[in-house]
């Protein structure tokens, strides 16, 4: 058994990784930290997980924690893994983190996005990107994974193989995509309260999300994206803008889709068009892509949930793989309907 950690587990992310850990085949979890929860049951703050955790209890963090376990998962908010990483990096053969603070490879790009300097950019270099379907190999030999973002997790699957494949230009891609409110996390905000979102549909980040250079990097272009927010819990449906270098059609996308995800045991190719519902629960992407003739245009769609395959999930993935196990293990592949 693989013996793991979760520091910030009493946020959805943590919650959704003690709901998929419950019933991992190779993962133990030994301790769950929260420090703005400290004391309390998990089970308390979300009762679905009573069955396998009824006397959990939430600890504060503290550096001796991880010197018992093979892996730790930080589901913590971004900004703060840059403190604490230092701290156990050196303690623990794995750390698996959930939040932005070391996918992005160059630190200049943090205090554009992030609004502060990097704390750790010593050790960026120490942790691998992990998007399995486009960097299985670095993944499966990697030490410690920055887990990607959601957004950029459905935008790249979308667009990736069509720009490696050299079907569009990496010139004017466009990715506009909505996603249900528990991307904004368990705090509660003016914002996502039900009164809020409710009956709504909103665009924000108008002027730049942060997520927009993790597309940039992992497509190799400069992304004009779009975030919006819809009433409804879990899910992202990524909608891709993208121009063909030449003469191409609908079939000749779907066979760079289909080829790039031919051993991908977490990417359904579908010739319809992707829906939330279809992966909810499930650590899959439902991906398309079609030429619009009347317009030149080429539309490729994602869809997922934004708390398995766009962050518990993966991270599972991610974890299966640097402890050489199955990417598979203990992550549901069908997602829940009705």
């Amino acid at each position: 058994m693989t013996k793991v950690g979760i520091i910030g587990a009493s946020g959805f992310t943590g919650a959704e990784l003690l709901r998929l850990c419950a019933d991992h085949p190779d993962l133990d979890v030994r301790f769950a930290t929260g420090d703005t929860q400290v004391g309390a049951r998990v089970a308390e703050l979300y009762p679905s997980l009573l069955a396998r955790w009824p006397d959990l209890v939430l600890q504060p963090f503290s550096p001796e924690l991880v010197d018992d376990v093979d892996l730790v998962f930080l589901g913590l908010p971004h900004g703060a893994s840059q403190a604490i990483v230092p701290q156990i990096i050196d303690r623990v053969a794995h750390v698996v983190d959930l939040s932005a603070d070391f996918r992005l490879h160059d630190p200049a790009l943090y205090p554009k996005w992030y609004g502060a300097e990097h704390q750790a950019p010593e050790l960026l270099e120490r942790f691998v990107y992990g998007l399995p379907e486009l960097f299985h190999d670095e993944v499966a030999g990697a030490q410690h994974i920055a887990v990607p973002g959601c957004y950029p997790t459905a935008g790249s699957l979308a667009l990736a193989p069509l720009v490696r494949a050299g079907l569009v230009s990496t010139e004017g891609l466009i990715v506009d995509a909505a996603s249900g409110v528990s991307g904004a996390g368990r705090a509660a905000k003016p914002t996502t309260s039900f009164c809020a979102v409710d009956e709504d549909f909103m665009a924000y980040g108008l002027e730049g999300h942060r997520h927009t250079p993790e597309l940039d990097q992992n497509l190799g272009a400069t992304v004009r994206f779009t975030p919006h927010l819809v009433p409804m819990n879990r899910g992202i449906l990524a909608t891709c803008y993208a121009r063909p270098t030449g003469a191409t059609s609908t079939a000749e996308l779907l066979a760079a889709l289909r080829e790039a995800y031919g051993d991908a045991p977490f990417v359904v190719v579908r010739t319809d068009s992707p829906n939330t519902k279809a992966t909810l629960g499930a650590n899959t992407a439902h991906v398309t892509a079609l030429l619009d003739e009347r317009t030149g245009y080429v539309v490729a769609l994602c869809a997922l949930d934004n708390l398995v395959k766009g962050a518990s999930g993966q991270a599972i993935q991610c974890a299966n793989l640097i402890c050489g196990l199955d990417e598979t293990f203990g992550l549901p592949s069908i997602g829940l309907m009705p």
